[in-house]
Order: C-alpha cells, then structure tokens, then sequence
C-alpha cells in the first residue's frame, strides 16, 4: 500500500506561467541597450539562478556596466511591467492549483524576486492555498541546488522525502532531486529539459490538466 505524500511543491515560472521567455527578452534587451552581444549560453546559465546569482552574471559574465542591484532593478522593473499588461499565465494554471490544494498542502519553491513571486500569486487569486512560499532570494543557492526546496520543505514542517516537486527545467529537476523530493516534470516548450534530467523525474506530464491528485500519488509511489 503506498505512502500518502505530504505536500506537493510548485515551481512558477514554466509551471505556473509561461514566463522563462519574458526574463529572457528582459535581460536580452538590457543587455543589447548597452551595446552588447547576448549568447544563447547566457539563457540556459541563468535558468534557475537565483535573484542574487543571475545579475552577477549580467554584470561579469555579460559586462554590463551596472552594479547587481541596478541590473536586478531594472529586470524586476520590466518584468513586472509585462506582467501588469498581460499575466503569462499557463493553461489550468489556477484550476490546477486548487485541485491540488483541495488534495494536500501546498508550497511555491521559485527563482522569481519575492516581489514578483508575491505580485502573481495575489493576481492569480491563490495565494491563500499555499501554506509556504520561498523565493531562492532568500536561501543560499539558486537551482541546481536543493535549497529553495529544502527551505519549502522545512516552512512545511516535512521531510522533503515526503514531497512530490513540480518543475519544468533542467536545473528545477535537478534541484528538486537533490532535495530528496519526488519530481513530476512538466517539460518548458522553450529550453527542454535534457533526457538525461527528465529521467531523474517520477513522471512527466505534458500539460497541468494532466496533474491531478492521483497522478501525484502514482508519481510518489514509482519511486518509493
């Protein structure tokens, strides 16, 4: 008989919003306002980097010639923008929250700046059904790394090995795994997850309808 999992843990950008493209558009215009060549090595780099990683990437690794802060302000400040006019959201984003809400207790383990995290929840109408949120902005390391989902795990009051992780990336999967958590892969249309990390994950789905309460304990008990 399986184990029943103790709460299911979302990532937001490429899950819940198809919005890896406006961060990348963000940088990419910063970047070349300033008179400088964008790779598409620097997209893959920045996926799941923290808010206090990636604009140290801007800034050395790209030279942009503005200070972490500065960069981090600017991109936060275009984002949003764009997400005022037009919230990117994924298709059952919202059903699908509340479907698993109604099921287990829920967290939010993202990239995103809190402000941005905080902004698109309380305009997606769910805030309420999360019972933890972390932004990587607030632990040590940003994805790869296992610390935004260890810190979800423990505003959870769980084992991370009790958790099923939702993610889209390469570098979501990968951290998701190394927290110890079971992972559905939903996997980002725009820079796919490699195969090698999709066959780290429990189960793929190949859209949020298909994320049900059942799926979730199917993909829990495969790898028990």
């Amino acid at each position: 008989m399986s184990v029943e999992p103790a709460a299911v843990v979302f990532d937001l950008d490429g899950v819940l919003l198809d919005s890896e493209q406006a961060w990348d558009d963000a940088r990419q215009d910063l970047v070349r306002e300033h008179g400088l060549p964008w790779t598409e090595e620097a997209t893959r780099a920045m996926m799941g980097m923290s808010s206090r990683e990636w604009p140290v990437y801007v800034r050395d690794a790209l030279r942009v010639p503005l200070t972490a802060e500065e960069i981090n302000d600017d991109i936060v400040g275009r984002v949003l923008a764009r997400y005022r006019g037009d919230l990117p959201l994924l298709p059952h984003a919202r059903e699908t929250v509340a479907r698993i809400a109604d099921a287990f207790p829920i967290a939010l383990a993202s990239s995103s700046n809190r402000v941005i995290i905080d902004e698109v929840l309380a305009t997606m109408g769910v805030r309420e059904r999360f019972t933890a949120v972390v932004s990587s902005e607030e632990v040590a390391r940003g994805k790869p790394a296992p610390d935004v989902y260890l810190e979800a795990a423990r505003q959870l009051g769980v084992d991370p090995a009790a958790c099923v992780a939702v993610e889209d990336s390469e570098n979501g999967v990968k951290a998701a795994v190394a927290a110890g958590m079971r992972t559905v892969a939903y996997p980002n249309p725009h820079f796919p997850p490699s195969g090698d990390a999709l066959a780290l994950a429990a189960a793929v789905v190949g859209g949020l309808e298909e994320l049900t309460p059942a799926l979730v304990r199917q993909a829990f008990s495969a790898a028990g």
